[in-house]
């Protein structure tokens, strides 16, 4: 299973990062093989809708779960229209947030906000 987050560096060390659109870097992650990659969100720079351009470019990426602390309506609905399944962080850890997953300990996202339109969400 392929599993992507946004993160704020290039390390497993580093944090999950509270923007999806907006975020640098996206860790994609594959459960089976423990082959990490870490891959540069092109949106974060869009004047408008990176939230649908990171989300597809994460489809693309063939990912079967995203892991966020929250994501925008538009976001949402690319990745669940493509049958992403959507899961809550439960802190900043990469580790402790895959392990969480892998334990099934991590709940469905239910915090989806309407997204930052153009406000820049950092």
């Amino acid at each position: 299973m392929i599993i992507t987050m946004p993160v704020d560096g290039k390390t497993m060390n580093a944090c999950i990062n509270k923007s999806f659109g907006r975020t640098q870097t996206f860790l994609v992650y594959d459960t089976e093989t423990h082959q990490n990659t870490f891959l540069a969100n092109a949106a974060v720079n869009s004047q408008g809708g990176a939230g649908i351009q990171a989300a597809q470019f994460v489809v693309d990426q063939k990912t079967n779960a995203v892991l966020a602390p929250s994501i925008g309506k538009n976001a949402a609905d690319v990745l669940t229209g493509a049958g992403v399944e959507l899961y809550t962080t439960s802190d900043c850890s990469i580790q402790d947030n895959i392990a969480a997953f892998l334990d099934g300990k991590l709940e469905k996202l239910s915090e989806i906000h309407a997204g930052f339109h153009n406000h820049g969400g950092r």
